[in-house]
């Protein structure tokens, strides 16, 4: 007789796992082995634990002391130590993906066809990869075997990854928004503010080839020499990732907003407010942004544009609504041309803008006065170089003569424009002050392509087929949802989280009674991750296989 657990799988994906006692006997015709269950102890999560101690402690009765120690210890002195895994980060990515219900959002759509892939399995090893060792889909297989423990109950293959990546194309639309509702009920997200920002990502080959999405345009990492494609990121005000789209790597700016305002607006999310930064500033990116009733808060350029300058330069008293921010509202035009801006100032950036522009200064003069001991000659020449200086020559002048002299007019206007920001919006029930402050959560976009970049390393990308880019940016999302959620929740880089929970390993002994998975103890600093994201701590038993 032994103790066996079986598991079955309920409609909506979730798996129940039953304990029973079972015999196995053989068959007296045919000569196999069928196992019988003498008695059920029903489902393993509502165990009567103190009644199994009863039972073990009154069966021990029947036997030596010796043994009876000797089962008690499960015979370790018999057991041998294989091997261990790290399984702490799987662990709270595996509980974070159950908290948010993505498994039953995969089961539905996996339920309508007869897989006989792992699908679900595939998408999360895949996911889970992404957050804890990035690596390419080949890669995966040996990592899942090897490297990790997912508690997967089927090996993962790399044929699982592809077929996987296939389905997630499939299902793309449906499933961004599934898993975005599920995810905005369980956390109470708040929807009102809508973050939006676009990167990309270039691939070291020489031509595009017919690729619709691997295109050459302007590269945000300086490599317009390289075709790309452009990945945008929806992002909730307390910076949860909510959508992401990928388009072709020279979509212009207008083109991505007209994507994304449309895409949105079909799921009924009411009242929203885009914001965006100054590089999606245009006339056109507002009325597009406006269609359906939407509003914006967009950055707006503080150089070189007319009526941002006239803004800027308006008289008005300013209101300080944190210890380092100030702000001040200015309305341009009458009637249905009116535009709201709103000029915001912050002292300590103020301060480090002059201390920045005064080191400069103080560099060209000292240029300046070098070129001043050289023979005539040689000065237009070093006068050029100036001028073709990144940073020196928005403060310089050129001469009649060739020569070039500190543009002290430049200066004083650079001098106006100390810790500012130029703001605008179309929505009339946010205060200036919701307005800056919306504004700045747009950091949390920056912080979340940061991560997707370095934690989740989105480059380089191993996939040439459009449709396989398209799934390998969906996976990098998936995995940047949970990574942002963990790093909110818990105030904590991910970085420090992974390394953290990573140092928890299940080790495998295995002797001539069975096979033991036990995990190592939580530390406190474990403990107190898993009480943050609400994380119930795993049994320390994983597995226990006795020897039939």
């Amino acid at each position: 007789m032994y103790i066996r657990t079986i598991s079955r799988t309920n409609k909506d994906g979730s798996v129940v796992q039953y304990v029973q006692l079972a015999h196995n006997s053989r068959h007296p015709d045919k000569g196999y082995s069928k196992a019988e269950v003498i008695y059920s102890f029903g489902r393993r999560d509502t165990l009567d634990i103190e009644a199994i101690k009863r039972l073990v402690k009154s069966l021990s009765r029947f036997l030596e002391p010796g043994q009876a120690l000797d089962l008690q210890s499960c015979g370790s002195a018999d057991f041998k130590f294989m091997g261990s895994k790290p399984c702490g980060g799987a662990y709270l990515l595996r509980q974070s993906w159950k908290r948010l219900n993505l498994h039953s959002c995969l089961a539905q759509a996996i339920s309508r066809r007869a897989y006989t892939a792992p699908i679900a399995e595939a998408i999360f090893a895949m996911v889970a990869n992404r957050a804890l060792a990035p690596s390419s889909k080949l890669s995966i297989e040996e990592w899942t075997e090897k490297d990790v423990f997912l508690g997967n109950d089927e090996q993962i293959k790399a044929q699982h990854c592809y077929r996987a990546m296939d389905f997630l194309l499939q299902h793309d639309e449906a499933l961004q928004k599934e898993v975005f509702w599920s995810t905005a009920n369980l956390l109470n997200l708040e929807v009102d503010l809508i973050f939006f920002d676009t990167t990309n990502t270039y691939f070291e080959i020489d031509e595009p080839g017919d690729s619709e999405l691997k295109k050459y345009g302007h590269s945000k990492h300086k490599r317009d020499d390289l075709p790309q494609v452009t990945i945008g990121l929806a992002v909730t005000r307390k910076g949860i990732p909510v959508r992401c789209w990928v388009m072709p790597g020279n979509q212009s700016d207008a083109a991505a907003v007209d994507t994304i305002q449309r895409d949105l607006t079909g799921w009924s999310l009411g009242r929203v407010v885009w914001v965006m930064d100054r590089g999606m500033a245009s006339e056109e990116n507002r009325r597009i942004l406006q269609r359906a009733g939407g509003n914006y808060i967009l950055g707006e350029k503080l150089r070189g544009v007319t009526e941002n300058a006239e803004a800027l330069s308006r008289p008005g008293r300013y209101k300080t609504v944190r210890d380092n921010l100030r702000v001040k509202e200015v309305r341009l035009g009458e009637g249905l041309e009116q535009r709201r801006f709103v000029v915001v100032h912050n002292p300590d950036e103020a301060t480090k803008d002059k201390a920045s522009r005064e080191r400069l200064v103080a560099r060209i003069e000292a240029e300046l006065a070098v070129m001043a001991e050289l023979p005539a000659a040689k000065r237009k020449a070093a006068a050029g170089k100036l001028l073709g200086h990144r940073s020196m020559s928005r403060f310089l002048q050129e001469k009649a003569d060739g020569g070039v002299k500190l543009h002290r007019a430049k200066v004083r206007e650079e001098e106006r424009l100390d810790g500012k920001f130029l703001l605008s919006s179309s929505c009339e029930t946010l205060s200036a002050e919701d307005i800056a402050l919306g504004y700045k959560q747009l950091l949390d976009v920056e912080r979340a392509f940061r991560t997707l970049k370095s934690s989740l390393d989105l480059r380089p990308v191993y996939h040439s087929k459009d449709e396989r880019i398209r799934a390998h940016v969906l996976i990098c999302w998936l995995a940047l949802m949970l990574v942002r959620i963990a790093e909110v929740e818990t105030g904590l880089s991910w970085d420090r989280i992974r390394s953290e929970m990573d140092r928890q390993h299940l080790g495998e002994f295995l002797g001539g009674s069975g096979r033991i998975l036990q995990r190592t103890e939580l530390n406190s600093a474990q403990l107190n991750i898993l009480k943050k994201l609400k994380i119930k701590p795993p049994q320390i038993i994983e597995r226990l296989d006795p020897t039939a």
